[in-house]
């Protein structure tokens, strides 16, 4: 199993997931978003405690998605590398949230992440996946 696109095309490993869980969360989808993570998952989001399992990882978008609509969700400078039934990526991602409460603003959230993937039941799920803020710029002397 290779990174990037297969013999049919479609995409595979690391990058498979990035493209799933993007439609996923653009569909505003909980049930699609927490399929693709493996049951034993661990989530890091930026800001937040670890979220180990579905269950929590299940309660860390609900909390997301209960208060936004995601409207815009991408990644940049992603790069991806697959050995056998491992698969990597990281990059930079970006999403745009619309809080669902009456006349507040999106926001953009942004940062940089890296993954770990592996294939169950037959297609590609992360077991790692390492979100965290853009650094601080840095300070002028």
């Amino acid at each position: 199993l290779a990174a990037g696109a297969g013999a049919s095309g479609a995409l595979t490993g690391a990058q498979a997931v990035d493209e799933a869980w993007r439609k996923a969360v653009l569909a505003n989808d909980l049930d699609a978003v927490v399929a693709c993570y493996a049951r034993d998952a661990v989530l890091w989001l930026p800001g937040a405690p670890e979220a180990k399992g579905h269950e929590a990882i299940r309660a860390a978008y609900a909390a997301l998605l209960d208060a936004n609509k995601v409207t815009a969700a991408s990644f940049a400078n992603a790069h991806y590398e697959t050995t056998g039934e491992i698969s990597v990526g990281w990059g930079e991602f970006s999403l745009t949230l619309t809080p669902k409460s009456a006349g507040a603003t999106a926001t953009v959230l942004s940062g940089r992440f890296t993954v770990i993937a592996r294939p169950d039941r037959g297609k590609w799920v992360y077991v790692v996946d390492h979100a965290s803020s853009p650094p601080s710029a840095p300070t002028q002397h």
